[in-house]
Formats: structure tokens, C-alpha cells, sequence
């Protein structure tokens, strides 16, 4: 049995397959840092490089599944640009892969055409848009540094700097003051570049650790693009307040713009339990409808709701991404959302309030659930 295993996980059969494949069709793959790289861009190649929301992330592939089934299934959906498997020193896949298309429209295109796509070994792939890595946070800086000094640094370490804002924030009732920055580059690659060496240079510079991590909230233009007629509409929910400034190039900043007060946001959501309970969903035992948040109504397993909504009706699992955006005097702290679920045309996205320290929840609990809540509503009222 244990023999049987070990030659699902590396067929020598397999490999022979992947390499006359390569024979035939001339493909050349790239070893690089542990993925395997076809493309990018590939031979004939004329267009420009992809933009934001191009690339799908695929997972639950076979370990012995390669690049002569992969790549001829992607490509039927359209042009390739890249196609990156990710590879161990045994020689087997890792389990997952990211294919980049010429454009955000032919990767939404592949979601829908081949998630939960049946391989022949019976798995359903899982294929969902790609978090498009670009911006780092710094945390922790030197409250007297200056725009212009951390451009110097940030220069000196990768080019594609794109934008560059600073915040400094009141946090606690001591007055005590933290430092923040959001940096946006031109590329994964270059944001990259920086995230290996800043934490060193501050150190090296000014003799204090900082934060550094990604950011995975980032809006592909075409979408922008497509909201902005809407936003001059009534939608049915809060109305869309401006882009959070974080999005924005810091020489274009507007006047800062109080996130909505806690009041509007709503700190319950029924209809969402009601619409699901009408067309049979079967909900948990501690969701039943109308029952009180207080004794583990719906708010506290919206995200269970959701989940379970988006699985009964073949959605794809949501995934779920956020950044935030301010703190209010009352405790409250406001974050922008961003839900993807593979089944549906457009991602969610919004704001939310939360209350850090809620008891019996991280804030990432907190914010999964209220934005689960969110994306309920949304659902039930479109």
C-alpha cells in the first residue's frame, strides 16, 4: 500500500510524459527559486506585460500532475503569458500554480470555465483570482521621518516606487504616537527587492526594528474603471464613501475623510439567515434564524453562513482580503474589504467597523466575521 502511495506522489511515468511533451512542442521551462516557469513572456509574445488581476492562483493539483496536462488545459481558455508551478527538491509539484493571462477579463474567464474542473484522477481544481502582492506596510518608524527621506531609502533599495504615504496615529489614551507607511510598487518583483533589505537598513540607520509586511489589497484599473459610473448611483446599501487614501498617490491626496460613524454600520444581519432559510440551505444549529447574537446568533457564524452558501451553490470558496484604513476616537477602526468568490462576475467590496479586543475573538475573527456579514447582505439584497 505504501508503495502504491509513494507512486502517486512521483511516477517516473509521469516525468517521461512531461518530457516528451517538451520534445514535441518545443516548450522550454526555467528553474527558478523553486517554480517551474513557462512564459513570461512567452515566444511571439508582441502585447505588453499583464496588468493587476491578470493572474488565477490554482490549487489542489495532483503532486504528479505537470506542465504537458497544465498548460494545454489553461491555454484553452486563452493566450498564456506565464505559467509558474511550484516544485520541491524531490522533483514533485507542490500542489500549486499561477497562470497569467494578457488581461483581467480572460483570467476571470478562466475562473469561471475551470474552477472545480474534474481531472482525471477525479480532484476538482481549485481556481480563484490571484492577490496581486505590491504594496508593503512599514511599521514602527521613526516618528520624524519625512516623505521625501523615506523615497531616499525606499529608492536605494529597487526601483518602481510608485507612491508613498505616511501616517502617524494616536493609539491608547496616553497620546502615545505610531508611525506607519504604505509603499506601492510597479511590481511584485521590485516590492520584493525592498521587503528583504529595509528592515536592515532602518536598523543600520537609526538604530530601532521596524514592520514590514504585504499588503494584499489591490484593485486591478480595468475594475476601478467599471465603478466609478456606480458610484454616482444610490446604491441600496451605505453610500460608497471616496476611495480610502491609501489607493491614492500622495501628491493627489484629498482632505482626510472620517470613515462613517459606528451607528452605520449595521452590527447585525438578518435577512441574509431568512433568504438562505427559504431556499433550504441547511443552516448550523447555533444560526437558526431570528435567534440573538447574544446567545450565538447569527453574527458570530456569518462567515460559516457564507462558506456554506457559496458551497451549496457551487460558488467557490470567498477569499477574503482587507487593509486598514482608520481609527476612530471610540475604539472603533475601519477597514476596506475586498471578497473574491470564483462564481460570481465581480468581487465584494465595501467598508467595515470593528471593535479590537472583542471578547473571545482576535481581530481577524472580528473582521472576517463583520465582513462576512457584509457580503451576506450584499447577496440578499442584490
Amino acid at each position: 500500500m505504501e508503495g502504491n502511495s509513494c507512486e502517486q506522489i512521483f511516477s517516473p511515468k509521469r516525468v517521461k510524459a512531461l518530457e516528451d511533451w517538451l520534445m514535441k512542442t518545443g516548450v522550454r521551462l526555467t528553474q527558478v527559486n523553486g517554480q517551474r516557469k513557462y512564459g513570461g513572456p512567452p515566444p511571439g509574445w508582441t502585447g505588453p506585460p499583464p496588468g493587476s488581476g491578470s493572474e488565477v492562483f490554482i490549487s489542489d493539483i495532483p503532486r504528479d500532475l505537470y506542465e504537458d496536462y497544465l498548460i494545454p488545459l489553461f491555454q484553452s481558455v486563452g493566450q498564456l503569458y506565464e505559467f509558474r508551478l511550484m516544485m520541491n527538491f524531490s522533483g514533485q509539484n507542490r500542489g500549486f500554480a499561477y497562470a497569467k493571462y494578457g488581461d483581467s477579463a480572460v483570467a476571470a474567464s478562466a475562473i469561471r470555465q475551470l474552477h472545480r474542473f474534474r481531472l482525471p484522477s477525479g480532484t476538482l481544481l481549485v481556481v480563484r483570482r490571484s492577490t496581486d502582492k505590491r504594496q508593503l506596510l512599514l511599521g514602527d518608524l521613526p516618528h520624524s521621518l519625512v516623505r521625501e527621506e523615506l523615497l531616499d531609502i525606499l529608492n536605494g533599495l529597487s526601483d518602481g516606487v510608485q507612491a508613498v504615504t505616511i501616517r502617524t496615529m494616536q493609539v491608547g489614551t496616553l497620546g502615545d504616537k505610531k508611525t506607519s507607511a504604505l509603499v506601492q510598487y510597479s511590481s511584485h518583483h521590485a516590492a520584493s527587492m525592498a521587503k528583504k533589505e529595509v528592515m536592515q537598513v532602518f536598523k543600520k540607520r537609526y538604530g530601532t526594528p521596524i514592520t514590514v509586511k504585504w499588503m494584499c489589497f489591490s484593485r486591478p484599473e480595468e475594475d476601478v474603471q467599471k465603478e466609478r459610473p456606480v458610484a454616482q448611483t444610490t446604491p441600496k446599501m451605505n453610500p460608497r464613501p471616496p476611495p480610502p487614501s491609501f489607493f491614492l498617490s500622495s501628491r493627489f491626496q484629498p482632505h482626510p475623510v472620517p470613515c462613517p460613524a459606528a451607528q452605520s454600520f449595521p452590527r447585525a444581519v438578518g435577512s441574509p439567515l431568512v433568504c438562505l432559510h427559504k431556499q433550504g440551505v441547511d443552516l448550523p444549529k447555533d444560526c437558526a434564524v431570528g435567534q440573538s447574537p447574544a446567545v450565538g446568533g447569527p453574527q458570530r457564524n456569518a462567515d460559516l453562513l457564507l462558506r456554506r452558501l457559496c458551497e451549496t451553490c457551487n460558488l467557490g470558496e470567498p477569499l477574503y482580503s482587507w487593509r486598514f484604513c482608520s481609527a476612530g476616537l471610540d475604539g472603533f477602526v475601519c477597514f476596506a474589504y475586498h471578497v473574491s468568490i470564483p462564481g460570481l462576475p465581480a468581487p465584494v467590496r465595501g467598508l467595515v467597523q470593528v471593535l479590537p479586543g472583542a471578547p473571545g475573538h482576535s481581530l481577524e475573527q472580528e473582521l472576517r466575521r463583520s465582513i462576512a456579514e457584509r457580503v451576506l447582505q450584499t447577496l440578499a439584497d442584490a
